[in-house]
């Protein structure tokens, strides 16, 4: 019996839409995550971008547990000497929440080309609208 692998051109990618409204952070890109690398399919290999399209809408609605609003810090530097800057959670959530749940998405998603293809796959929408109706997303719950 030989070993099933699937071919790039067998792969079909589907279209989803997820509503963040009072989910847990963590939780929710965790979920997504899976679903970006395609696990939850029984033909997943690791080593091909068999995922699907997530849309995610409402995520400025988006929670977390315990104190995260104020002591989760993002970093970032601008590559001069002194150049660190560092951003609460509670700050970022009000000026870009989508970019909140895509940094916690990238985590959790491989370091290498193949993750950032995978990340591509991900829309986020800080409100209820979203630009992909022609893809006719079906709506997904999650369970947490």
């Amino acid at each position: 019996m030989k070993t099933f692998s699937p071919k790039p051109e067998h792969i079909s990618h589907q279209w989803f839409l997820v509503d963040a409204h009072n989910k847990i952070l963590g939780r929710l890109a965790a979920q997504i995550a899976h679903r970006l690398r395609g696990k939850h399919k029984p033909e997943f290999a690791p080593h091909i971008d068999n995922g699907d399209y997530i849309v995610v809408v409402n995520c400025e609605q988006i929670k977390v547990t315990g104190n995260k609003q104020e002591q989760k810090k993002y970093y970032r530097h601008s590559g001069y000497v002194g150049g660190l800057k560092e951003t609460t959670l509670k700050t970022l959530l009000e000026k870009k929440p989508a970019e909140v749940l895509i940094h916690a998405v990238r985590g959790m998603l491989p370091k290498n080309r193949l993750g950032r293809a995978m990340l591509k796959k991900l829309k986020v929408y800080a409100g209820p609208e979203h630009q992909h109706i022609a893809q006719q997303p079906i709506p997904l719950s999650l369970p947490y």
